[in-house]
């Protein structure tokens, strides 16, 4: 296998979360490539961005914004249970949490080589008006509402089964979609979701995760995560434990948002240092991974993915959270949420996506005041260990801007 080509694959993998992380792998390496096919026959695929019209932008160069979603469901991509062990192993616990999407971020992809990568992500307690028109309730709810209003009314119809379940799905997607769209103000052009089970074995393929923590956490009780302070890496269930947690964080779900990104920035700062997908065992692995567990829009085509994103510097990968006005809003019936204010979500993330706009792209906006946000919770510190480095806050939230350029302390 050619190394200087499987190091500027890797390279390209820092620029987006696990779902998109997975894609890049999967297609970039010289192994892989001659697979290409057969993946393309056995991925689980979604027509939910199908209606859109092509993009007349000559390929395969071009700006595009990717969301990713990870769900808490309690199958596979295919629609398939998920075996009791592994369920006991994730600490999944009942299901009350069905199809509720726990991360949900916007990824930026610029055409130019040379400038960041950024991604957005949107707390899964966020309380926002949902595209259904059913008001406003969490953001995570989006999906699950839709699937559960189309099985209703599709069982009638005498539809069953697997086509059921899929057409659900396909409900539940396209209304999330909808709605991070009517939030953000950003079209998406790709999607992505991958499932707990996803994560965990994905986590385990790459060999951990190297993360950091300011003091220990034990949160056995809910999460299960329970891990010392300082550098560590985490493998499988205690990743997923780790990124999980929101009891016992001040912040709550936003600090829960936190280790969602230093995860990844960890995740990208490995592969980028280290060379990780010279194995081509290990590639298999994750072909195995990929078509059990994530699922992709049909237009995303693999090959061109990897043309599309070129070298990048762990630096240059950025991890953003939009603001919000309280984390503790009681609602009439979703319990308590996230209170953003529609208006600033809209601004901060179409100027953190387009702030480094080339020609062709749309200009930023202007920066608000950020005395008209308040700060979503206690800013992270990072901890004197040689393996991490210090992180901005955020002007618009106090909120750390992660990036991978090394392995952040987080709360």
């Amino acid at each position: 296998m050619d190394r200087s080509r499987v190091r500027r694959v890797a390279s390209t993998l820092g620029r987006s979360a696990v779902a998109l992380l997975a894609a890049g792998v999967l297609a970039g390496t010289g192994y892989v490539w001659s697979l290409t096919r057969t993946l393309d026959d056995d991925r689980t695929t979604s027509d939910v961005l199908a209606t859109r019209p092509a993009d007349p932008t000559p390929q395969p160069r071009r700006s595009y914004t990717a969301l990713l979603v990870g769900m808490d469901s309690r199958t596979d991509a295919h629609g398939d249970p998920l075996p009791p062990e592994l369920l006991a192993r994730i600490h999944a616990g009942d299901d009350a949490g069905e199809l509720h999407t726990d991360t949900i971020m916007l990824v930026r992809v610029p055409a130019d080589a040379g400038a960041p990568v950024v991604s957005v992500s949107f707390p899964r307690d966020s309380y926002v008006e949902l595209a259904d028109g059913s008001g406003r309730h969490k953001i995570n709810s989006a999906y699950g509402r839709a699937y559960r209003a189309a099985e209703t009314r599709l069982r009638a119809q005498g539809v069953a089964g697997a086509e059921l379940d899929r057409a659900g799905r396909e409900a539940g997607r396209a209304a999330l979609v909808a709605t991070v769209e009517q939030v953000s103000g950003v079209t998406v052009d790709h999607y992505a979701e991958v499932n707990l089970a996803g994560f965990v074995e994905l986590t385990d393929t790459l060999g951990g995760v190297p993360v950091c923590l300011n003091a220990p956490v034990d949160d056995r009780a809910y999460s299960g995560v329970d891990l010392p302070a300082g550098p560590q890496t985490v493998t499988g269930d205690s990743a997923l434990a780790f990124v999980r947690q929101r009891h016992g964080l001040d912040g709550g779900d936003l600090d829960r948002v936190t280790r969602q990104q230093a995860y990844l920035a960890g995740l990208t700062h490995q592969v980028l240092s280290t060379g990780t997908l010279t194995d081509p065992a290990q590639v298999s692995a994750l072909i195995g991974v990929i078509t059990r567990y994530v699922v992709l829009d049909t237009g995303w085509d693999l090959q061109q993915l990897v043309g599309q994103l070129g070298t990048v510097a762990g630096g240059d990968v950025v991890f953003r959270t939009i603001p919000t006005l309280r984390p503790d809003l009681r609602t009439p019936a979703d319990g308590v949420a996230v209170e953003v204010d529609d208006a600033a979500v809209r601004q901060f993330t179409h100027t953190v996506l387009y702030s480094d706009a080339r020609a062709g792209e749309t200009s930023a906006p202007t920066t608000p005041d950020p005395s008209r946000i308040r700060a979503s919770g206690p800013t992270e510190t990072t901890a004197p260990a040689p393996t991490t480095t210090a992180q901005p806050a955020d002007p618009w939230t106090n909120r750390p801007v992660l990036d991978a350029a090394g392995v952040p302390c987080v709360n």
